[in-house]
């Protein structure tokens, strides 16, 4: 396991910083920072704040999960799915929580909400052809490798 520092700003006396559930643990976990229950309706989005902000060294992306916990016992996950932190962004972290349950739902102040994976990325470089190489799948998209 290879660690890198990340710089981060706490935007407020009462900001938690990221911490890591276990040793191999590869997400840390982001909590709310919030002063008071953020009620989140069926179907609904809130832009939950963080308090923090990161600085990513170059190269790596920092991707916002949800906690397994909280999107499969409650229904609460990211409604991008995965957030995309790149490294030259600077603004605070806000996970934008959607409850895909159909009840009400809580997060109280200092609550884990969400949590962050750093990781390197490529930037790829386009090039234009008139043709791609041949492959045994060829086009087949969705469903076309069977399922089993």
């Amino acid at each position: 396991m290879k660690e890198e520092k990340i710089n981060i700003k706490l935007l407020n006396d009462d900001a938690i910083i990221p911490t890591y559930g276990s040793n191999f643990a590869a997400g840390a976990d982001l909590y709310a920072n919030i002063q008071k229950d953020e009620i989140i309706n069926p179907s609904e989005t809130k832009f939950i704040k963080t308090g923090i902000s990161l600085e990513i060294p170059d190269g790596l992306v920092g991707l916002i999960y949800p906690r397994s916990g909280l999107s499969c016992k409650e229904g609460l996950a990211p409604a991008n799915k995965v957030g995309v932190i790149d490294s030259d962004y600077r603004g605070e972290i806000i996970v934008a929580l959607h409850n895909h349950s159909k009840e009400i739902r809580t997060i109280t102040p200092n609550e884990r909400i969400a949590q962050i994976v750093f990781t390197p990325y490529i930037k790829g470089k386009f090039n234009i052809v008139k043709d791609l190489s041949d492959t045994k799948r060829g086009n087949g998209g969705f469903g076309s490798t069977g399922k089993k």
